[in-house]
């Protein structure tokens, strides 16, 4: 008995081993799917991994994809789409996130979730800060399709919470340890920060909007271009 296990083991870590080189380095030795055909057979032998389109799988939800425009730090146009997509998993708990905030009449806001690694070695030419912007050496949650930048909308008003700064402001009053601010909008931040943690994402110190969910090192980097998963969605 002790052997066949001992067999179904090493078995399974030939196939991890030679599942992983089936992904090519890229010149940092970051392992990045930028392949559709290979994207395709890991969502066939692992269906977690799928990308899920979040405008037509969360109800209600505010679209801001600021990357698909000039309005960003950059100025900078990144994306050719306002898609957003995330992972299975972390797509059903922002689904969970999004149902109970609106039996308060609020609604989450989404400006960034997938982002392909191409674009954040872009991204780092405008931003030298691993505070703000993840370095192409390490790639990002974002690429992971794992990460989401959120804020909230109050759905009687139709305006955003206040925040203690807008999306993307690179300061130190972004940070959630900055506490120099009016009560309602540590409030606000606070409660962002309480469901987010809820539903299994996690808070970064520098950025009060972004939140990385549970589990993010399960999924590898991806650099599949929103024009081939837009397609792909609609059929």
């Amino acid at each position: 008995m002790r052997y066949r296990f001992t067999s179904v083991v090493l078995l399974f870590l030939f196939i991890s081993a030679n599942y992983a080189q089936q992904i090519p380095k890229n010149k940092y030795g970051l392992r990045v799917v930028s392949d559709f055909a290979l994207y395709q057979d890991q969502i066939k032998k692992d269906s977690a991994k799928v990308l899920i389109d979040l405008a037509k799988f969360i109800p209600n939800l505010f679209i801001d994809v600021r990357y698909a425009t000039e309005n960003n730090f950059a100025k900078t146009k990144f994306y050719e789409s306002q898609k957003i997509f995330l992972r299975l998993p972390a797509a059903v708990a922002l689904k969970k996130i999004q149902e109970e905030l609106l039996r308060q009449n609020i609604s989450l806001k989404v400006f960034d979730a997938y982002r392909p690694y191409s674009v954040t070695e872009k991204m780092w030419e405008f931003v030298h800060d691993d505070r703000y912007a993840a370095s192409p050496q390490t790639g990002s949650r974002h690429n992971r399709a794992c990460a989401v930048d959120v804020t909230l909308v109050d759905l009687r008003k139709k305006v955003e919470l206040e925040m203690p700064t807008p999306y993307d402001d690179f300061t130190e009053k972004a940070h959630h340890n900055y506490n120099n601010l009016p009560e309602n909008i540590l409030k606000n931040r606070e409660l962002l920060k309480t469901i987010m943690t809820k539903y299994g994402f996690e808070s970064i110190t520098s950025e009060w909007w972004h939140y990385d969910f549970t589990g993010w090192k399960k999924f590898e980097l991806l650099d599949i271009p929103f024009e081939v998963l837009g397609k792909t969605n609609e059929n």
